[in-house]
């Protein structure tokens, strides 16, 4: 269990990393937005081979894998509307408020998608003594323009850096806290489970990239976005391949 929470812990350290990156040095806007874009290739990558793709497998055509996605899609638009009326609420009239919801967008975005993934993680642990290298690089990469383009978003909205780094914190110790119970929990659970285990994070790291980072990416850097979105799909992909 202790080495399946240490690989969370790597894992979901890159958003805080991406964090100290976007405090430290604030991101052009330009340079965020195609980061994000790299970011989201990358997801897109690991939504299609490691999450879908193996939920599909494990799923065997049942219904796990559709209610899945729709479970994550469902579960991160009520996340999603509840921030956004949460925040409205408590910065009506203020300036900022669109880039603080949104930041607080790719938070729950990346803590719906992070700790299944990571629990996926602690499971592979468990059945074969070690890491899934695709996935865990997957993870890695994807979160580190998450956490810059988070970050940026709340500090523009006028969150204090104390408070971002310690909002990141409390992430990354969930999802490695995920990866540790997905070693216990998982643990002879049936086909059908883990397949809605895997395709619940895929429809939430899908309903996030939809809504939140594709259209802000576009927003910030313009056109080039869409080959750097094809660039970080293509590095997550060939990852991917190496494993396999």
């Amino acid at each position: 269990m202790l080495e399946a929470t240490l690989w969370g812990l790597v894992a979901a350290g890159s958003l805080l990393l991406g964090a100290l990156v976007a405090i430290r040095r604030p991101p052009h806007k330009r340079i965020l937005g195609l980061t994000m874009a790299f970011g989201s290739g990358v997801l897109l990558s690991a939504v299609s081979f490691e999450l879908v793709e193996e939920a599909s497998r494990l799923g065997g055509g049942s219904g796990g894998v559709l209610f899945g996605l729709f479970a994550g899609a469902a579960a991160f638009t009520l996340g999603d509307v509840t921030i956004g009326r949460f925040e409205h609420r408590r910065t009506k009239g203020m300036s900022g408020y669109h880039a603080q919801a949104s930041g607080l967008t790719i938070v729950l975005g990346a803590l719906l998608d992070g700790i299944p993934e990571t629990a996926v993680l602690g499971l592979t642990v468990l059945q074969t003594g070690g890491v899934g290298v695709a996935m865990l690089t997957a993870v890695f990469i994807s979160n580190i323009p998450e956490g810059v383009a988070a970050t940026a978003a709340l500090i523009d909205g006028g969150w204090k850096r104390g408070a971002v780094i310690r909002l990141w914190l409390l992430v990354t110790l969930v999802c490695a806290l995920a990866a540790g119970l997905g070693y216990v929990l998982l643990d002879g659970a049936s086909a059908g489970t883990l397949a809605f285990v895997y395709s619940f994070a895929g429809g939430a790291v899908l309903t996030m990239l939809a809504t939140s980072m594709m259209p802000e990416a576009f927003e910030m850097a313009g056109r080039a976005v869409g080959f750097i979105t094809v660039f970080g799909f293509f590095i997550a992909y060939a990852i991917h391949l190496f494993e396999g």
